[in-house]
């Protein structure tokens, strides 16, 4: 597993998982909330700054990774929803998520969003309602964000032939950009650092964590 180099700071934990680098065209302000935006197979517009509150993890791939990226993210979707592996087809996107212990009982648990994006920088604008009615054909029910312009490999850089992830926290920001194969420890590592950023969530810690906050006692 690569951490893929890019300006924005990264999390000790998953520091820990680079055996590689890559520098993308791009630069990224640290710790500035960003939305991504693009449409899936249906034509739906997509952002991830609708997803605030939730962690967002962009699995994306050109199409020599598509097959990796695939089992990484079904991964993912089922670590965080369990349920899915029972659900019927058209309900296996929208299965709630796992919850968090301790977590208040009168506020929503952070949900972790695995996204599929596919890169598909090689097909020209004639041709992308012929690559659209395949995706429709080969997901008719989990959305897959179509990547035309190759906004993610611009902004965070995309190693071909493998998985490439990007993570925002429940802010927005960018947390870990990271590419290629998860060992079973660097994958149990990984599922950790998610688990990490939605307990940061938690209304208490967050107050904490704001410059000039204070608590009564």
């Amino acid at each position: 597993m690569r951490t893929i180099s890019h300006p924005v700071h990264r999390i000790a934990a998953v520091c820990v998982l680079a055996i590689g680098c890559l520098a993308p065209a791009a630069t990224i302000a640290a710790d500035a909330a960003m939305n991504i935006a693009m449409e899936d197979q249906f034509g739906t517009s997509c952002a991830t700054a609708a997803w605030r509150g939730d962690v967002v993890v962009l699995v994306y791939a050109e199409r020599l990774g598509a097959e990796a990226a695939l089992a990484l993210g079904r991964r993912l979707h089922l670590q965080f929803h369990p349920t899915a592996a029972q659900a019927e087809a058209e309900a296996w996107a929208t299965q709630p998520v796992v919850g968090l212990a301790h977590w208040p009982a009168s506020v929503p648990v952070p949900d972790v969003r695995v996204t599929p994006v596919a890169s598909l920088t090689e097909v020209p604008r004639a041709l992308r309602p012929v690559a659209r009615a395949r995706m429709r054909k080969d997901s008719p029910h989990v959305p897959v964000w179509l990547d035309f312009e190759g906004s993610l490999e611009r902004m965070f850089g995309i190693i071909p032939g493998e998985a490439n992830v990007v993570v925002l926290d429940t802010a927005g920001r960018v947390r870990s950009v990271l590419s290629g194969n998860f060992t079973e420890q660097e994958y149990n590592q990984f599922v950790g650092l998610l688990d990490q950023l939605r307990l940061a969530a938690r209304p208490e810690l967050r107050v904490a964590a704001e410059p000039g906050s204070s608590t009564q006692r």
